[in-house]
């Protein structure tokens, strides 16, 4: 408290009361999935620095055909603001450094549009997991989830990305009013103890940002030994880099490259932001030290039944077990790291014959594919797993709901064959289908 009321003055009282106030609930809609009229059944709200952030009027959203099938992604409104002050483009090499659970490379994904690549790493092995399944949700084409530590990354990959994102752990002071587990978890040690850890991990990224190339560096938390603090040390450490000053609407300009987001004075938790570019120019053509396995004819296979979209069109192809991936063009060298997804998994390889993934479903643009639309009601049977009874030619069929990819049926003789993977049927009713 002391440490609050020194850095906000005659502000503290109402920072204070702000902690006591209800969170605000957000979430951004994913233009991969379509207009933006899908998000308004749940929110017109804007948040004013992410163009494509609403906050929630309507609760339960994550109980929604169009959560599961990730036309949104809810996400608390402060923590939108990294993504966008790191500024990806279409094109772009962008490492988020520090993922899981996805929100912010979900952003940048949809930044990218498709173009580029997204390198998504997250240490914790389980939260890797949890990521690499909600950039499949959200339908990302260009990206590669990774868990592996920031130092042996910087090693594998130096000066080899245009834009860093460093969302890093911290002490969780900005969680204080959303969870009771974060009060108890926090210590008057604990800042210093993250400073050591932010500092590594900066460390790290610094050295796989290309000349010329973008770093942000997020906390949620208050303090500023991990903010301010960090940021500073950071720049003394490394002449090369220089403050990139940047503004976000609704919450006003950076100082020497550092704004903060407080809870009292915007519909949001908070959150400290601080941007820097490396010096210098981008030098040479990048290349992809990957030579993967020749696995076209697969593919064809699953021409001959699927219309494939024409962004795998002239990707390298990746075969790990029985799953043939389909890589961004930008892809980094993946030797020697621990990869979880090298790409967006296309199809399962058993014996005689090809079966499409989950993932690429996901990807797919309902209206260039042959689909089996279903109402509200059959949605929610196809989502617990059940079978069904459709009329028409027999195959391979993009299951739908509202013009939604929803996972894979195949159509014999009457019936649609439910292929949604079994780790994420839901036995549950979804509220707008009873």
């Amino acid at each position: 408290e002391k440490n609050m009321r020194e850095m906000l003055g005659e502000e503290a009282g109402d920072f204070f009361r702000a902690l006591q106030n209800p969170p605000a609930l957000a979430l951004r809609w994913n233009p991969l999935r379509g207009g933006e009229e899908r998000a308004a059944r749940f929110g017109t709200d804007p948040v004013p620095w992410e163009p494509l952030g609403r906050y929630l009027t309507r609760e339960k959203p994550g109980n929604s055909i169009e959560h599961f099938a990730g036309a949104l992604y809810l996400q608390e409104a402060s923590a939108m603001a990294p993504a966008r002050a790191l500024h990806p483009e279409p094109g772009d090499r962008v490492l988020d450094l520090c993922a899981a659970p996805g929100g912010k490379s979900g952003q940048i994904a949809a930044m990218l549009e498709g173009r580029g690549v997204l390198v998504s790493n997250e240490i914790d092995r389980s939260r890797a997991g949890v990521l690499a399944g909600n950039l499949e949700r959200l339908g990302a084409r260009n990206a590669v989830v990774c868990s592996e530590h920031p130092g042996l990354l910087a090693e594998k990959w130096p000066e080899t990305f245009d834009k860093i994102l460093v969302d890093a752990p911290c002490s969780g002071e900005g969680m204080f009013r959303r969870d009771a587990g974060a009060v108890d978890a926090w210590s008057a040690q604990a800042p210093e103890g993250c400073a050591r850890r932010q500092r590594e991990i900066l460390e790290s990224a610094a050295s796989m940002l290309r000349p010329g190339g973008r770093l942000a560096y997020s906390t949620c938390t208050y303090n500023a030994r991990e903010n301010e603090g960090v940021a500073e040390e950071f720049l003394q450490a490394h002449p090369e880099f220089a403050p990139e000053e940047f503004s976000l609407p609704g919450i006003g300009e950076a100082r020497e490259g550092m704004l903060r987001l407080w809870p009292h004075r915007l519909r949001g938790d908070g959150q400290f932001v601080f941007c820097a570019r490396k010096r210098g120019e981008a030098r040479g053509s990048r290349q992809s030290a990957l030579r993967p396995r020749d696995c076209a004819r697969a593919l064809d296979a699953l021409g001959e039944e699927i219309a494939l979209p024409d962004f795998l069109r002239g990707r390298s192809l990746l075969l790990r077990g029985k799953r043939l991936y389909a890589l961004p063009a930008e892809t980094p060298p993946l030797e020697g790291i621990r990869v979880v997804a090298p790409g967006l998994a296309v199809l399962r390889m058993e014996k005689n014959r090809v079966e499409p993934e989950h993932a690429l479903a996901m990807a797919l643009d309902p209206e260039r594919t042959r689909c089996a639309p279903l109402s509200g009601e059959q949605a929610a049977r196809y989502l617990s797993g059940e079978e069904m009874e459709i009329s028409g030619e027999a195959g391979w069929r993009l299951v739908t709901c509202r013009d939604l990819p929803l996972g894979w049926g195949k159509l014999a003789a009457g019936r649609l064959k439910n292929h949604l993977p079994k780790g994420l049927r839901k036995q549950t009713r979804f509220w707008e289908c009873e």
